[in-house]
């Protein structure tokens, strides 16, 4: 039988002193309120009422039942006051990829947003300087900067990203300022390990120009090259979020005006297409409305 109905008939009983009176306050027959009473005795392994001609009191095991019924009721009350969950509502955990320099230029500020907007999330963020093998080690999400995209991987553009050429005043200083992109092959060029190590692509006059350029430091990671950079190291290709304040401080300078580095997009990668999960669905989503209304993106 119910285990939450006999236990309302059992605390409906000693509240009004009588099965007759638990029948009438519950609609039910007497034989049906003895039933019940009888099974919870079954249960509990013990006589749980004295009962006399005039009155019904209760034994020492009685007084316990008592207490756990109430608490069995309260707990099934508090259960069903609490809404059906909406399976489309993200919820579980989010595990996402990104360089030190995107986590540190946007998702440390978009990810506590997302999740202020889905309290019921939780984000491990996995800050790498590589390409992740998504499958083998379960990301959800890969965010990367490229032109380059691999056919074979499912992608989703959320913003773009500029980029400037700088050094810092003191390299100038020492090696002279590069008046055209081809003047770069002539410098000390700071190159990312991962893209474009040994040619820079830009846009002049609308004609395409790639620049191949060296130098004694190369590096998988932007802000590596970026610290080098302000130290006066060399000259650097820089996405324009990271470069951006440090120009506007005076420790870099932006180099070549008429030139615009290729401009490169920022893609959220995932591995399913056919099945896309609330939580990664609601992700990609809120960073595109994220680098939307942010400029600079």
């Amino acid at each position: 039988m119910d285990r939450i109905t006999a236990a309302t008939v059992f605390v409906s009983i000693v509240e009004r002193g009588s099965m007759i009176a638990a029948a009438e306050a519950l609609d039910m027959s007497r034989a049906m309120v003895t039933r019940y009473l009888a099974e919870m005795e079954q249960w509990a392994g013990a006589r749980l009422l004295h009962r006399s001609t005039r009155r019904l009191s209760l034994t020492d095991a009685g007084e316990v039942t008592l207490a756990r019924c109430r608490g069995m009721l309260e707990l099934a009350a508090a259960i069903d006051a609490v809404p059906p969950e909406d399976p489309d509502t993200p919820h579980g955990l989010l595990r996402v990829s990104c360089s030190q320099s995107l986590a540190q230029a946007a998702l440390a500020a978009a990810v506590p947003a997302y999740l202020r907007r889905y309290p019921r999330m939780a984000v491990d963020l996995q800050v790498n300087n590589r390409a992740v093998n998504l499958v083998e080690e379960r990301i959800d999400l890969a965010l990367r900067i490229t032109n380059a995209l691999d056919p074979n991987l499912i992608a989703r553009r959320l913003a773009s990203c500029d980029s400037v050429v700088c050094a810092a005043p003191a390299y100038l200083e020492a090696h002279g300022t590069p008046r055209r992109a081809e003047d770069l092959a002539d410098h000390n060029c700071l190159t990312y390990s991962y893209f474009g190590k040994s040619l820079w692509q830009f846009t002049r006059d609308g004609q395409a120009l790639a620049v191949p350029v060296g130098g004694n430091l190369s590096a998988n990671e932007d802000l590596i090259l970026l610290s080098a950079a302000v130290q006066g190291v060399g000259i650097a290709l820089q996405p324009a979020y990271s470069a951006a304040p440090l120009i506007a401080a005076g420790q870099l300078v932006a180099l070549l005006p008429e030139c615009v580095p290729q401009r490169m997009g920022i893609y959220g990668i995932y591995s399913s297409r056919q099945y896309l999960p609330p939580a990664l669905r609601a992700m990609l989503d809120f960073l595109l409305d994220w680098f939307g209304s942010h400029p600079g993106w």
